[in-house]
């Protein structure tokens, strides 16, 4: 076999080395995957729950007394009115039994100065049967009945006083006084009615606002004791936005009390009460908006 000559040589490896340069910069570019694909992490979103404003001390729901027969007398006049600021011992409401106890106090009173007359009287008589009896000029048994009667009327005199007595509660049973210093809340009866299950009014030991936040089960473990808390009103009872703080968390899940108007929402949810602490400026925003509904949105630790 002839050895070829040395041009034809050069010239097949040339065209070796054009050809593999070409199919090196036409082959697809192989896609560089990264090590480790990074991935977005969502940020919490924060709790929202629904709540209402309520005064930050006690809460008290006055009744009206009960009368002889087992009801309520009718209320002859209030003397306050929802908002108005009251002290301990400050009369509320009257009601209408009032004048017949009254009436009843005097009538009362008249029998105790005759049965006190009678018994001045009938000591006198028993001092002279027995000045007479002991001298013989009258008998025995008659200074004994006269003893007698003396007894009698100073029972009655014990008795009667002790239905005034029982006439003085009544009187006072008939006129609503305030418990506590603080704030009427809520009037649940008007002039006329005779007070149901919900009593007379609602007052409030105190005129510094809250709100008792329900916070849904699942969400709880999110809220911490100092938690910053923004309030809006759900039907726009206050302009803008309140501020406060988680207060208390209430360590026993309830039935859910606050219902939203939206007509979807679980009327049946399990919630755990916390109590939210108002900034001093927004108390004074919202005062006098006892038992308003708002939306609570707890910011995300």
């Amino acid at each position: 076999m002839k050895q070829l000559p040395l041009w034809v040589m050069v010239g097949v490896l040339g065209a070796a080395v054009v050809g593999a340069g070409v199919w090196i910069t036409r082959r697809p570019a192989t896609k560089v995957q990264p090590a480790a694909a990074v991935q977005k992490v969502r940020a919490p979103e924060a709790v929202a729950a629904l709540g209402q404003l309520k005064p930050a001390g006690e809460v008290r729901r006055l009744a009206a007394p009960a009368s002889g027969f087992g009801g309520t007398p009718r209320i002859a006049a209030l003397l306050v009115k929802e908002g108005d600021k009251i002290r301990k011992g400050q009369p509320l409401a009257t009601f209408d039994n009032r004048p017949q106890i009254e009436a009843e106090i005097a009538e009362v009173d008249a029998q105790i100065q005759s049965a006190a007359l009678e018994v001045k009287l009938q000591q006198r008589e028993v001092s002279r049967y027995a000045a007479a009896a002991k001298v013989g000029a009258a008998a025995m048994v008659l200074y004994e009945e006269k003893q007698d009667e003396l007894k009698r009327f100073q029972r009655e005199g014990v008795e009667l006083s002790a239905k005034r007595r029982s006439l003085e509660a009544d009187l006072a049973e008939s006129e609503l006084l305030s418990p506590i210093d603080g704030v009427v809340l809520k009037i649940h009866s008007r002039v006329g009615e005779r007070p149901g299950s919900d009593g007379v009014m609602e007052v409030g030991a105190s005129q510094t606002m809250e709100a008792l936040v329900e916070v849904y089960e699942s969400d709880i473990n999110r809220i911490s004791i100092g938690q910053f808390v923004t309030l809006t009103s759900e039907n726009g009872g206050f302009k803008g936005t309140l501020e406060g703080r988680v207060e208390r968390i209430t360590p026993q899940v309830r039935q859910r009390k606050v219902l939203s108007t939206d007509p979807t929402g679980d009327a049946d949810a399990r919630v755990i009460e916390v109590d939210v602490v108002l900034s001093p400026e927004s108390e004074k925003r919202v005062t006098q908006l006892s038992g308003l509904k708002v939306i609570a949105r707890f910011k995300t630790p």
